[in-house]
């Protein structure tokens, strides 16, 4: 079942991010789609950060190297799939290492190479509502990213 956040601001998103952050897992995929503009980096960033990667500044699109490694609590992949022609280039860069492996894969774009992401992630569609605010649909594919939807759903205590 997808949930849908309205996002009313940049520090809204910072704090959806780390609070997403804190609860992935170990192999957890996180699979971005959304317009030009709409807050992908902006919301990897703040995932960096509820991950506890050493530096936040640091964590920038990567949409000429394609791909970006950052030291965290869990290994972060943050992939940017912009300028890809599709999965088969996607799966050329060796990325099915990287989304078996221990660490968490962000891919901004992730609709370009929806046939090469594994069938268990957690999807976030981001629409703009207006310069400010946005509204994030997730939904998750596979037990362990529907236990983390629903434990990121649950109102703090």
């Amino acid at each position: 079942m997808p949930h849908t956040h309205t996002i009313a601001d940049l520090a809204a998103t910072e704090a959806f991010g780390r609070k997403l952050g804190t609860l992935l897992f170990p192999g957890a995929v996180v699979a971005l789609v959304g317009q030009m503009g709409a807050g992908k980096t902006h919301l990897t960033r703040a995932i960096a950060e509820g991950l506890s990667v050493k530096n936040p500044a640091a964590v920038n699109s990567p949409t000429f190297v394609l791909i970006q490694e950052y030291p965290a609590r869990l290994p972060i992949y943050h992939f940017d799939t912009y300028r890809l022609s599709g999965p088969t280039e996607f799966a050329e860069l060796g990325a099915d290492e990287y989304l078996r492996g221990d660490g968490v894969c962000v891919i901004e774009w992730a609709d370009k190479v929806e046939t090469a992401l594994p069938r268990e992630h957690l999807r976030i569609t981001i629409e703009i509502v207006s310069a400010d605010r946005r509204r994030f649909h997730l939904t998750a594919s596979g037990e362990r990213h529907k236990a983390l939807l629903n434990e990121f759903a649950e109102p703090p205590e």
